[in-house]
């Protein structure tokens, strides 16, 4: 992290605004971060890609006004991008582009990647901050349709906004169930005016092309190349709000542990107990369908053995 610098400088949203410079340096950036995940999955590796109409279809062709989050398991520091470099998927375009939340302690360790990764459309996030931090609430203008233009906060509409959060908080390179998921995404989902499309995705293999422990347990210099990738994207996830904060409501309890700034009471009247509570059924929901995509990759790959 840089030192002496401000919370304002290291975030960094100038350089994320539609308008700076006309938009070239972000279609430069996508441009580029897409073509390099384009070669890494569709030329130097194989990769299979189960239900791809369903993703490409949200993104191109949904209704302006519902925003897509998606979801994914977090197998290696190159999950993001190379997901999206897959055949018909429009990786390129800089108005299509996903926004994703980024850690900030890796990808916005000095001002050139801060600014790149801005560019890229990456919303950087403290890890072990809650889901109330400062960026959380930039993610929720994202996934709203809202940017910032000048000095003013000015929401409109953007056409096709996708969020991209890997709910399970960090990487793990080991084969095994899907972990417990963060309450970040749950909370933008609760939080949020109009509710996503929630569309769960499963993937594997880039673990092999940027393992963890590669090189005298540290990264590989390059990505690895030749290796199998399988992504599997599932269906979107509906969620009844309205029922699940009812039944939050009987959650409740004089007590608020107000940990991490949480708000005394939400909107919705929900105080903590309530709040976690809600978060933990939607992060349940989530888990869930994440679990069954990972138990369909594994029968799917017994069947081609």
């Amino acid at each position: 992290m840089w030192e002496g610098a401000s919370t304002g400088e290291r975030m960094m949203r100038w350089a994320a605004r539609a308008e700076h410079l006309a938009g070239l340096p972000r279609r430069v950036v996508v441009v580029a971060v897409g073509a390099f995940a384009k070669v890494m999955t569709t030329v130097l590796n194989s990769t299979h890609v189960h239900n791809p109409e369903t993703l490409i279809r949200l993104v191109r062709s949904r209704p302006s006004s519902v925003p897509l989050l998606t979801v994914s398991n977090h197998m290696s520091t190159l999950d993001d991008p190379l997901m999206w470099g897959f055949k018909g998927f429009p990786s390129m375009d800089a108005k299509l582009a996903r926004w994703v939340l980024a850690a900030e302690d890796i990808c916005f360790k000095n001002r050139i990647l801060s600014y790149l990764f801005r560019l890229g459309k990456c919303i950087p996030v403290t890890r072990g901050g809650g889901i109330y931090q400062e960026q959380m609430s930039e993610a929720l203008d994202v996934l709203n349709g809202g940017e910032m233009y000048g000095f003013l906060r000015l929401v409109i509409t953007i056409q096709k906004v996708q969020l991209h959060t890997f709910p399970e908080g960090k990487v793990n390179q080991e084969d095994v169930p899907v972990r417990r998921l963060k309450w970040g995404t749950a909370s933008l989902i609760v939080r949020a005016p109009v509710t996503p499309i929630v569309l769960p995705i499963f993937h594997s293999g880039f673990e092999k092309v940027m393992p963890e422990k590669a090189c005298y347990g540290r990264r590989p210099p390059l990505p690895l190349c030749m290796k199998d990738i399988k992504i599997i994207i599932g269906e979107p996830i509906e969620f009844d709000l309205w029922s699940l904060r009812q039944t939050a409501l009987t959650h409740s309890c004089e007590e608020n542990l107000n940990n991490l700034g949480w708000p005394k009471t939400s909107p919705d009247g929900l105080n903590e107990a309530a709040q976690r509570w809600l978060f933990t059924s939607i992060s349940d929901q989530i888990r869930t369908a994440m679990e069954k995509l990972r138990t369909f990759a594994d029968a799917s790959a017994a069947t081609q053995e």
